[in-house]
């Protein structure tokens, strides 16, 4: 963005040079690498620039990296979720809800292996 730039104008100037932005609504986005690893991106805010026929893509959020195959795919991808969790998402959820190891998976289980479901639940205060 240009400073002092009026977002509005920006827009426009956009508009007119043929460059087209969109916000696409998402929950996970993993990346393969193409030496085994992957990167996921929790909670990504996406954004999908056309420019000229060319689409690019802008994405920010929550970063971790892991490696192809470990569990930690979403249904959509073929991982399922079914069996234990991987131990980088285990490390997330004791780190993010502040909870022992045990509970943290117990909780990604009971999320069927979602991240941030499983960090909202632990954070829920507990009904007396």
């Amino acid at each position: 963005m240009i400073p002092g730039m009026d977002p509005r104008a920006m827009a426009k100037l956009m508009n007119q040079m043929g460059i087209k932005n969109s916000e696409i609504k998402s929950t996970r986005v993993v990346i393969e690498r193409a030496d085994g690893g992957r990167l996921v991106v929790e909670s990504p805010q996406v954004m999908e620039i056309n420019m000229q026929g060319q689409r690019m893509f802008q994405v920010s959020g929550a970063v971790s990296e892991g490696k192809a195959g470990e569990s930690g795919g979403s249904a959509e991808e073929g991982g399922g979720k079914e069996g234990a969790p991987s131990e980088e998402d285990i490390l997330i959820v004791m780190q993010q809800a502040n909870v022992p190891r045990e509970e943290a998976i117990s909780a990604l289980q009971s999320a069927k292996g979602d991240i941030a479901q499983a960090i909202m639940n632990l954070q829920e205060p507990a009904a007396d």
